[in-house]
């Protein structure tokens, strides 16, 4: 009896330490299928091994320290940290701002400053210039003076009737000086030696002039006239008109009259 028991346990025993190895044995094997099941790799196995390859990679990953990962991120933090522009600061605002507004105001006060010096260097540059010194250029009032009082001589001068001869004696002594008394004598003499015989009459109106220039008391005037001579001795008076143009040369008395110094008549007779 006891050599049977002895026998019966220790066929138990033997096949309790064969189970046990059996079960070391599979433990590992199930613990690789069940991962292998549950990996998200296997839902789309590759025939190349592929899916093993990343699996194994993102193990490997995974198993790496944290210090060597924050090492890796580190170069990448750096290079987006240069590419990123500096934000500018308020004060950098302020002052773009500032710029936009004073930048047109400056530029507005420059070319005012810049056209005040041109128009002084201009201002210069005429008053050395002769032609500056012309006051018909630049005083109206002077110029319209010179007009009104040489048409009126003109007006005077060179009108003559054959029932009024003191007439053109006084307006000769009122209008004329200088080489002018002599010329104006010479211009009229065949009007006056016909006059009491046809008993004529002559009638001078200015119709323009202008003035050329004025250089103090001293002056040019350029003048347009229309001349109408009538005749009234025949059975019926006849009458002739003519146009005329010739320049006078004028200066100013010491009582503000201008008289005529000089008749220019282009070369032309009366």
């Amino acid at each position: 009896m006891s050599t049977t028991r002895h026998l019966v346990n220790r066929q138990r025993r033997l096949a309790q330490a064969e189970a046990a190895a059996r079960t070391i044995t599979e433990a590992p094997s199930r613990r690789g299928v069940t991962s292998a099941a549950t990996s998200p790799a296997n839902n789309s196995p590759s025939v190349d091994g592929s899916s093993e390859a990343e699996a194994g990679s993102a193990r490997d990953a995974a198993r790496a320290p944290r210090g060597r990962q924050s090492a890796r991120s580190r170069p990448s933090r750096a290079r987006s940290t240069m590419a990123a522009a500096p934000r500018p600061t308020r004060s950098a605002k302020a002052l773009r701002r500032l710029l936009r507004v004073r930048a047109p105001v400056a530029l507005c006060v420059l070319v005012v400053v810049l056209g005040a010096f041109g128009a002084l260097a201009l201002a210069g540059s005429l008053r050395s210039d002769p032609a500056a010194r012309n006051v018909a250029l630049t005083d109206p009032a002077r110029t319209s003076e010179v007009k009104g009082q040489t048409e009126k001589a003109v007006a005077a001068l060179f009108s003559y009737s054959y029932a009024d001869t003191a007439a053109s004696d006084k307006a000769a002594s009122t209008w004329l000086t200088g080489k002018a008394v002599q010329q104006h004598h010479d211009m009229l003499a065949a009007v006056r030696a016909q006059a009491k015989e046809q008993k004529s009459v002559l009638t001078t109106t200015a119709t323009e002039s202008g003035v050329e220039m004025i250089d103090g008391s001293r002056a040019r005037v350029l003048v347009y006239a229309d001349q109408s001579s009538t005749r009234t001795a025949g059975k019926k008076p006849e009458t002739t008109y003519a146009a005329a143009m010739f320049a006078v040369d004028v200066v100013r008395r010491d009582g503000g009259a201008w008289q005529i110094s000089g008749i220019d008549t282009f070369g032309q007779g009366s």
